[in-house]
């Protein structure tokens, strides 16, 4: 039996009602304010939700490099779940999968990502860093 892919879970407790913050994380003019690692820009957002969707998002980081993310969206239940395929324009590691979880709490949202199927734990943890950058920033957004 060969051993698992490494994979990544965050949780946050975000101040908004699941609505709003499924609307931060499918719209594409909300994408354009938090979307990438660090304070540099997301430079563009393309997102058709549903299942069979695709979505594109090219972010700028603050070194002046691009990157491209893209997928296609397998599972959408609105103001609850997202699940959909992840993979770099630009790199070869392949398809992996994120599943995004929204849970109706006492004052807010209870978002948990999970990232799964990198090819190694440095790519993971490389990934673990940016979604806690893009998450901190879509948490000031919505809070």
């Amino acid at each position: 039996m060969s051993p698992q892919p490494p994979s990544l879970s965050v949780t946050r407790r975000i101040q908004a009602p699941p609505a709003k913050v499924f609307a931060a994380l499918t719209d594409p003019a909300k994408i354009l304010r938090w979307w990438g690692p660090d304070a540099g820009p997301t430079v563009s957002a393309e997102a058709d939700v549903r299942p069979g969707g695709r979505f594109s998002v090219t972010f700028r980081t603050e070194d002046g490099s691009e990157h491209t993310s893209y997928g296609v969206y397998r599972e959408v239940v609105p103001d609850e779940k997202l699940v959909f395929t992840w993979q770099w324009r630009d790199e070869p590691e392949g398809e992996s999968l994120v599943t995004v979880v929204l849970k109706a709490v006492s004052g807010g949202t209870e978002l948990t990502l999970t990232h799964e199927g990198f090819r190694d734990e440095e790519m993971r943890d490389s990934h673990r860093e940016g979604w806690m950058g893009a998450l901190d920033k879509l948490q000031d957004l919505v809070d």
